[in-house]
């Protein structure tokens, strides 16, 4: 696996972006626009998703990378239940459904394997490194 230098070069933080200019795009739908409650909590999770990467990455070292990993791992895991919500009320449908959750189990598998990477890493990050 390479070496990241910005976390926009991360596979899963470019793919939770494009999950969540989809997730956004199905918010905006007429109906679902209205129920303010359900449209927050799925733009919240799926942001989460590609912020805790950022976030993670960005404080230089591994062990906060996996703990931010985790977290984000666990977003996507909140994005696919309020996927059942958006559906089950009838603002989504099955279709767009499959491709929200597909997409973002795809991307907890990329983190998934991102983490057992990290863990296995002698890595300590580059905070650690000593100039």
């Amino acid at each position: 696996m390479a070496t990241f230098k910005r976390f926009e070069g991360i596979q899963a933080w470019q793919k939770a972006r494009l999950l969540d200019q989809v997730i956004f795009k199905l918010t905006r739908l007429p109906a679902f626009s209205r129920d303010f409650k359900l449209v927050d909590q799925w733009l919240s999770a799926s942001g989460s998703i590609m912020d805790n990467i950022a976030e993670g990455f960005d404080r230089e070292g591994t062990r906060e990378f996996i703990q931010f990993l985790s977290t984000s791992k666990g977003s996507t895991g909140e994005v696919r239940s309020q996927a059942y919500r958006a559906m089950d009320r009838g603002y989504i449908s099955n279709e767009e459904f499959s491709e929200v959750y597909n997409k973002a189990l795809e991307i907890k598998n990329i983190i998934s394997k991102l983490m057992d990477y990290s863990k296995q890493s002698d890595l300590k990050g580059i905070k650690y490194k000593s100039d």
